[in-house]
C-alpha cells in the first residue's frame, strides 16, 4: 500500500493581531508566525518577518512594496486584511507571480452604518454639545441654542457608488427620505430606479448636495479629489463626510474651509497622513473626528479574518481564490 504524502503546511506571517477566530483558522491551515504587538509594524520588523513566508497577511497600514516582496523569495500570496489594497504595489506583485487578495463585501454594512452615523453626528452637533455637557457648561434649554441641521428630506451627494456608497444611499433614502444624487463613471440603473437617484457631474453634486459622502478607492485619479477648488463649490451649509481613504481630501485645504466656515462642517474617519491629522483640524468644533473605525465591529473584523482564511485555504487547495485582485498574475503562476 502506497504511503500517503503529507503536504507541508505553508508558512504565513501575520503582521498584527486579528480576531482570535481568524488566528485559529490560520493555524489550522498553515504554520503561523504572528507578530503579537498590537501596533504599526516597523519596516525592519516587516522585512524580517516576511523572509521565509509563503503567505503574508498584512494590515492596510503596512506598505507592501517591491522591496518587501524581494525580501520574501518564497512569497506566493498576500492576503490583505482590508477591502482597500492601495498599501500594496499590485504591479510589483503581479510581475513576481504573487497573488493578492482583499476582504470586500463583508464590511459594506458596517462602514455604511458609520457613514450614516457621521452624517447624523455632524448635522446635529452631537460631539460638540456632548463636550459641553461633560464640561458642566450647559446653562439649560434655550430655543436658539445648539441649532444643527435636519437630515430628513435633504440631498445626499454620493461620490463613488460601489457597494458601500450604494448602501449608504439606500439607508439615506429609505430611512431618512433623502434625495440621492451621485457621481461615478457609470450610470447605476438599478439604484436610479429603486432610489430615484440621479447621476450628475462632480461640480453639480458639490453645488447641490447638503451632505457629500466619499466612497472611492485611493488611486492617482482620486488623490486630492476634494481640494480647495471643490470645497469652494460646496454650499456654505453643506457637510463633507469621508469613510474611504484620507488622501482623497486635501486635508490642509479642508482645515482652511472649516475655519472660514465656507462649508458647515466635516466628519472624518480617515486622514491624509494617518495617524496624524493636519495642523488645526483637532481644534475645530465643526469637525467630527473618529479613528478609522469604519469596519470596527466584532462581526465584521471576524468576517474579514475568515475571508482572508478562505483565500489561504483556496490557495493551499489550488482552487480559485475568492477575492483575487490581480487576475493577470495567473498567467505567471506556475501550475
Amino acid at each position: 500500500m502506497a504511503k500517503k504524502i503529507k503536504r507541508i503546511k505553508p508558512k504565513v506571517f501575520i503582521t498584527r493581531p486579528i480576531p482570535q477566530e481568524g488566528i485559529d483558522m490560520f493555524k489550522a491551515l498553515a504554520n503561523v508566525r504572528l507578530r503579537k504587538t498590537d501596533s504599526w509594524i516597523t519596516r525592519k520588523e516587516l522585512l524580517a518577518g516576511v523572509k521565509d513566508a509563503e503567505i503574508l497577511l498584512p494590515i492596510l497600514t503596512d506598505k507592501i512594496d517591491a522591496k518587501v516582496m524581494d525580501a520574501a523569495p518564497k512569497l506566493k500570496l498576500i492576503a490583505n486584511y482590508g477591502a482597500g489594497f492601495n498599501n500594496i504595489d499590485i504591479d510589483a506583485a503581479t510581475e513576481r507571480g504573487i497573488m493578492v487578495t482583499n476582504t470586500p463585501g463583508v464590511l459594506t454594512d458596517t462602514t455604511a452604518e458609520l457613514a450614516m452615523t457621521l452624517i447624523l453626528t455632524i448635522a446635529r452637533r452631537v460631539v460638540e454639545t456632548e463636550g459641553i455637557m461633560r464640561a458642566g457648561k450647559y446653562p439649560g434649554w434655550g430655543p436658539m441654542m445648539y441649532i444643527g441641521s435636519q437630515v430628513t428630506g435633504k440631498t445626499l451627494g454620493v461620490i463613488g457608488l460601489g457597494h458601500i456608497g450604494s448602501r449608504v444611499a439606500e439607508i439615506a433614502y429609505h430611512g431618512f427620505g433623502m434625495n440621492v444624487i451621485y457621481y461615478t463613471h457609470q450610470v447605476v440603473r438599478e439604484l436610479e430606479s429603486s432610489l430615484h437617484a440621479r447621476r450628475v457631474s462632480l461640480p453639480t453634486l458639490l453645488q447641490q448636495a447638503d451632505f457629500v459622502t466619499l466612497h472611492v478607492p485611493l488611486n492617482d485619479s482620486t488623490h486630492h479629489m476634494i481640494g480647495k477648488k471643490e470645497l469652494n463649490m460646496m454650499n456654505k451649509d453643506a457637510f463633507l463626510i469621508n469613510t474611504s481613504r484620507g488622501p482623497v481630501i486635501d486635508e490642509k485645504a479642508l482645515v482652511v474651509a472649516l475655519r472660514k466656515k465656507s462649508i458647515a462642517g466635516a466628519a472624518l474617519d480617515v486622514y491624509e497622513n494617518e495617524p496624524k491629522m493636519a495642523p488645526g483640524l483637532a481644534k475645530l468644533n465643526n469637525a467630527v473626528l473618529v479613528p478609522h473605525i469604519g469596519s470596527a465591529t466584532k462581526e465584521t473584523r471576524t468576517a474579514m479574518a475568515k475571508l482572508s482564511g478562505g483565500n489561504v485555504l483556496a490557495y493551499i487547495q489550488n482552487k480559485e481564490l475568492p477575492t483575487l485582485v490581480n487576475p493577470d498574475v495567473l498567467d505567471r503562476v506556475k501550475k
